[in-house]
């Protein structure tokens, strides 16, 4: 397993930020590192997305990876601004050629069987489960664990403290995917304090779902 990918599944929760203003990247990362979570998805869902990455990658201190890359230029601009890994909702396979190419970790968005077999072609078998929840949950990935043995997970939509313990007891989950922890509306307010308090009380979860420390 790659040692970025290996370290998210260490960590056992990815926080997935939308970031709309870089200057909030600092403070982002500021909560997110204080809190015991230093990793962070950059999502490409704002305008700000790649040069909040650079921002964030400048610092030394946290794990910095690209999310919703829906194109090989997104890739590319996430590549350029130093992102150490890639995520993507679904399986473009012009998407999963480049990284696979430039061999930059990369888990594409999967939610059915002919999904699995595909990126399995392509020597890829950290997938991410999206939307996790609409999608059936842990009860779906008990499904896909039964042929798909080699396969590990990071579910990533719809998960909360409340059913993140589930998720993270499953043997086939590597990390959970979570959007909550920095919620757009508290970027926006600059809540910074309640993303550090997101934060505890995530990797508190993930201590205790999982019986070591992060």
């Amino acid at each position: 397993m790659d040692e970025v990918i290996a370290r998210l599944g260490e960590l056992g929760v990815v926080p997935v930020v939308a970031i709309e203003k870089a200057q909030d990247a600092d403070p982002l990362a500021d909560a997110l590192v204080e809190g015991g979570l230093p990793c962070v998805e950059v999502t490409f869902r704002t305008q700000a997305a790649a040069e909040s990455i650079g921002v964030l990658c400048k610092r030394g201190d946290i794990l910095v990876g690209a999310g919703t890359v829906l194109t090989v230029d997104q890739a590319k601009a996430a590549r350029d601004a130093g992102a150490r890994f890639m995520v993507s909702p679904g399986l473009n396979l012009k998407v999963v050629n480049y990284c696979v190419e430039n061999k930059i970790p990369f888990t594409p968005g999967i939610c059915t069987p002919s999904d699995i077999e595909t990126a399995l072609n392509f020597g890829l078998d950290i997938l991410k489960f999206f939307p996790a929840e609409a999608f059936g949950g842990v009860r779906t990935l008990k499904a896909f664990s039964g042929p798909y043995t080699t396969v590990k997970f990071i579910p990533t939509g719809g998960i909360n403290p409340l059913n993140l313990p589930e998720y993270l007891q499953f043997p086939s989950v590597l990390a959970c995917g979570g959007s909550w922890i920095a919620g757009s509306s508290l970027l926006s307010a600059g809540r910074f304090d309640e993303i550090l308090k997101n934060t505890r009380e995530a990797v508190k979860i993930a201590q205790e779902s999982r019986g070591s420390d992060v």
